[in-house]
């Protein structure tokens, strides 16, 4: 029982070590912008194109895992990171921003559909619920020590623009050396040169319905966490007039923990039903943000990041552990990775609308367009959604 819980623990820190490369610019981005004299769109674009990666790791690789085993992707994609990581810490221009951005977004998306993929292995089919919290709980707590950690270091501490990525490939060659010892849970692991990279995004036809809530839940969760990772210093500084970098760290770090805890609080609440409440909190928590630029008052971004944690929180826990319990498990990989493909997604696509319709019309239209989109989408979900349940609550009527 003792190695089953350091296993398990084993892959949760690799989740969340992985999950911090996503914080780690997002107090730096003004600070960027700045030195490289880019504009909002190009801030966005940044911030975004690590989709790009995610996309290519999760329809390439994404059952890679499922074929010669956890450990054997595992440890060349932290080496990804490590490289990913190099080329912030000596980027000069806004090229190498790009390519650090796309390659960190390949190491995240592979790590995080294999390292959930292992978990819910590890814990075996009876403690489902329990895989699920502790590959969010790992997501969660690497996304807040990463805005946190960048934003006291670019602060208080010498270049602020170096350092923290010196710190974060130390952390992920100590990740590297923990996870050689991590057990394997591939059964009958194949030779890479046996394996298939054909893409297969893949939700079995017989599940496709019951995927789309979870799908829809995942896109809007993480658009609203994209929105404040990407754009939440901008906002204090150019609407708030609040200038300390650590602050912008600090409100990432706020939904993080909000969500963790959550997570925690809410963890008996059943998946379907921790799914929908969450798809209900993202309207007000939307509605808050707008109202905060708005009225430009930090006390209602702070309100409103607190809501949005909740929602945010409730919408992953409960889709991921849907996705989780349907997912066959010769196939598992590949639909975790099909239903993360939708959550980067949304975390990023949005982003770049609202840092176009930002550099044309204004930041308050921006987020007023933001929301209304993301709020169409939770809408339709709970249609959806609320149709399905009655249908199946009318079945055994038939």
């Amino acid at each position: 029982m003792r190695n089953h819980r350091l296993a398990a623990g084993a892959v949760a820190t690799l989740i969340g070590v992985m999950f911090m490369a996503t914080t780690l610019l997002t107090p730096l981005y003004v600070l960027y912008r700045d030195t490289f004299h880019f504009s909002q769109i190009t801030l966005t674009l940044i911030y975004a194109v690590y989709v790009v990666g995610n996309l290519a790791a999760l329809m390439f690789f994404g059952r890679l895992s499922d074929q010669i085993g956890r450990r054997r992707v595992t440890l060349p994609v932290i080496g990804v990171g490590i490289v990913s990581t190099l080329i912030y810490l000596f980027a000069e221009n806004i090229t190498a921003l790009f390519i650090a951005r796309m390659l960190s977004g390949f190491a995240i998306g592979l790590s995080t559909g294999t390292g959930a993929a292992w978990l819910a292995e590890l814990y075996g089919p009876k403690e489902r619920a329990r895989a699920t919290l502790m590959a969010i709980e790992g997501n969660l707590v690497g996304l807040s020590v990463g805005a946190l950690m960048a934003g006291l270091l670019a602060e208080y501490a010498p270049y602020p623009l170096r350092l923290v990525f010196v710190v974060y490939i130390a952390m992920l060659i100590a990740l590297m050396l923990l996870m050689r010892k991590a057990p394997e849970t591939v059964q009958h692991p194949v030779p890479l040169r046996d394996a298939s990279m054909t893409p297969r995004l893949g939700v079995p036809a017989n599940l496709r319905q019951k995927f789309i809530a979870p799908a829809v839940a995942g896109f809007g969760g993480f658009a609203l966490f994209g929105f404040y990772a990407a754009l939440a210093p901008s906002i204090l500084k150019q609407q708030l007039h609040e200038t300390n970098r650590a602050l912008g760290g600090g409100v990432v770090f706020e939904l993080c923990v909000v969500a963790s805890a959550a997570v925690l609080v809410m963890r008996a609440m059943k998946s379907r039903h921790a799914m929908f409440t969450g798809l209900v909190l993202l309207l007000p928590s939307l509605l808050i943000l707008v109202l905060a630029q708005a009225e430009a008052s930090l006390a209602l971004l702070l309100a409103g990041i607190a809501v949005g944690g909740i929602a945010t929180s409730l919408c992953y826990r409960g889709s991921l552990q849907v996705v989780n319990e349907i997912a066959p498990n010769d196939r598992r990989a590949e639909v975790i990775s099909t239903y993360l493909i939708c959550c980067y997604v949304g975390n990023s696509l949005p982003v770049i609308g609202v840092g176009v319709i930002s550099t044309l019309e204004g930041p308050i239209v921006a987020s007023s367009a933001f929301a209304i989109t993301i709020g169409l989408f939770v809408v339709a979900a709970l249609i959806s959604g609320t149709a399905r349940s009655a249908r199946r609550a009318a079945e055994p009527q038939r």
